[in-house]
């Protein structure tokens, strides 16, 4: 039996409306991408397979929203929302972020492919295009920490695409699900965790701590990003160095003023020299 056959076969013993479905299971086995109380979001959802599969991995205290220039024919066994239009339109978007909420949503995924016209390297280009729009939807969307998962052929641009994807998130990594049939060329980009904190690994900022943490840390805040400061009072203001930002918090070393001194010099020798060259 092919894999075509398998996949097809089985998603209409289980109800499933496409055999792609298996594709989002064997994606979430992967990569954990879906838990209980999330909000997800499905671009290109139709014919609903991927829809079905959120809905079930979310349960009743789950968000599920799906868009498609096709009408998706209203899933009655589970609790989904679907949008008819197109997700780069500005209504659609509105309309997404309703649906979706202030929180934003915890995952966005895509399993859009472009009309094949048989010629590999316009297919791919446009699948590559197919991508980044979705990848533009997702950070709008997305929650601090949200993950990403989108279909992309392989070709010359995957990996352009990739590394414009990367920075955003904690990792990214490829991956292929066995439902892919063994003829496609395509491939899933999972980028996990969002990280959308105003500070990076190596940055130097002066804070004031105002909370203790459980584990005795010191918490700053930076434009509300947590920040845990090793060795710091309650009420202190002091020069940290950023050591891990994570999505939703870091963690930070104190400087020492000898340090601190320094960078403040070598900042106004800096200044300094910009002034001197604006002059002449």
């Amino acid at each position: 039996m092919s894999g075509k056959d398998e996949y097809y076969n089985r998603s209409k013993q289980q109800g499933y409306r496409a055999r792609s479905a298996y594709k989002l299971k064997q994606l979430d086995e992967e990569a954990n991408l879906v838990e209980r109380g999330d909000t997800v979001v499905d671009l290109g959802a139709a014919p609903g397979g991927w829809l079905q599969v959120a809905a079930e991995e979310v349960g009743e205290s789950g968000t599920v929203v799906g868009v498609d220039l096709q009408r998706i024919e209203d899933l009655e066994e589970h609790d989904v929302e679907t949008l008819r239009g197109d997700m780069t339109d500005e209504r659609t978007r509105h309309y997404l972020r309703e649906a979706v909420g202030e929180r934003g949503a915890d995952v966005v995924v895509s399993d859009m492919a472009p009309n094949m016209t048989g010629e590999y390297a316009l297919d791919h280009a446009r699948s590559v295009h197919l991508a980044r729009q979705a990848f533009d939807v997702a950070e709008e969307l997305l929650a601090p920490g949200g993950d990403f998962a989108v279909k992309v052929f392989q070709g010359e641009d995957l990996d352009a695409f990739r590394e414009d994807v990367r920075p955003e998130f904690e990792y990214i990594r490829t991956v292929v699900p066995d439902a892919s049939r063994d003829s496609s060329s395509e491939v899933y980009l999972v980028a996990k965790g969002l990280n959308t904190a105003p500070v990076a690994a190596g940055d130097r900022i002066e804070v004031t701590v105002e909370e203790r943490g459980d584990e005795g840390d010191g918490i700053a805040y930076v434009e509300g990003y947590s920040l845990f400061v090793a060795d710091a009072a309650v009420g202190e203001t002091l020069t940290v160095e950023v050591d891990d930002a994570k999505p939703r918090f870091g963690f930070a070393s104190r400087v020492a003023d000898d340090d601190a001194g320094e960078s403040a010099e070598s900042d106004e020798s800096a200044e300094s020299g910009k002034s001197d060259e604006s002059d002449e």
